[in-house]
């Protein structure tokens, strides 16, 4: 089981959930969150002060999958959250080692 976190651009989020959703995957937390890598920001001006907004908001979008659903995953994720530009965002894949479905007790792979 593998547990993957995608760092989205707020616009791509609706594909990018209609998108897994087709390809099956079952459930999805999402968070919005605050931050920057390469793109670095911009600065902007309010009342004629500039200052450098350094945070960026984008959304966190994270699932959980067996292991035999992770490349699809990933490739969808990744045709659909891609624009070409500095700031598409990033995906983390790590691998869990136990699910609990907390209302049933299920565990493994059947809790996802």
């Amino acid at each position: 089981m593998k547990k993957i976190e995608a760092v989205l651009r707020h616009y791509k989020l609706e594909d990018v959930k209609n998108a897994l959703t087709q390809a099956g995957v079952q459930g999805m937390t999402v968070t919005e969150v605050r931050g920057f890598g390469r793109q670095r920001g911009h600065k902007e001006t309010y009342r004629g002060a500039e200052y450098t907004v350094d945070f960026l908001p984008k959304v966190k979008l994270e699932v959980a999958v067996a292991d035999d659903e992770v490349a699809k995953v990933l490739q969808t994720i990744t045709n659909i959250a891609r624009t070409g530009q500095i700031g598409d965002g990033k995906i983390f894949v790590t691998n869990l080692a136990d699910v609990i479905r907390i209302r049933t007790g299920e565990t493994g792979p059947d809790a996802i």
